[in-house]
């Protein structure tokens, strides 16, 4: 779907790009470390959600909660001592869903080196009001040629994450009626 049919179906005004974006930073210390000494992805990923999280409940100006995260890759270690950036923005926006691109970098606490990118990932939050229920967003207003981009890319990943997810579902009726599915779990 394009921005401006996307922002005919929606009775909210577009922001731009730029209103959202936010940049988290945290220092990396020994509680961070996973086995071989070096940054636990989990700590990685919970600044990734947090940094995404920041995003979208700006973007919607409300609560919004994570959906799915797609697509994390860990590109390099991340060191006890290295300064981590991460860098979030809005790339696409549905009815009440928003996928969120968020860049990991680090660098050195007490080096002048420049930071280098580590990490990235693409999360989706769907806004939600007080009883939990979905709740409209604002259209993105893409603002350069690479959050045009991005917004086209993120239109690809939200055709193949629904993709997946209905192939998933007629599996599993297929499954049920042909009497191998009993145990209940997803």
């Amino acid at each position: 779907m394009t921005n401006q049919a996307q922002g005919a179906e929606s009775e909210l005004p577009g922001k731009p790009t730029s209103a959202s974006r936010t940049t988290l930073s945290h220092i990396m210390t020994g509680s961070d470390t996973n086995l071989l000494g070096t940054v636990h992805g989990g700590v990685i990923m919970k600044l990734v959600d947090d940094a995404a999280g920041a995003v979208a409940g700006r973007h919607s100006e409300g609560p919004a909660v994570t959906a799915s995260m797609d697509e994390m890759a860990f590109l390099e270690p991340v060191r006890v001592g290295d300064l981590v950036h991460v860098k979030a923005q809005v790339n696409w926006t549905g009815r009440s869903s928003m996928e969120i691109g968020v860049r990991v970098l680090a660098e050195r606490w007490n080096e002048s080196t420049p930071a280098t990118q580590v990490g990235s990932a693409y999360l989706v939050f769907a806004a939600v009001d007080a009883d939990g229920k979905p709740r409209p967003v604002p259209p993105v207003i893409p603002e350069s040629e690479r959050d045009k981009r991005r917004y086209q890319e993120a239109e690809i990943r939200r055709t193949h994450r629904l993709a997946r997810r209905r192939a998933i579902k007629e599996l599993r009726a297929r499954r049920v009626d042909e009497g191998s599915e009993h145990d209940g779990r997803r």
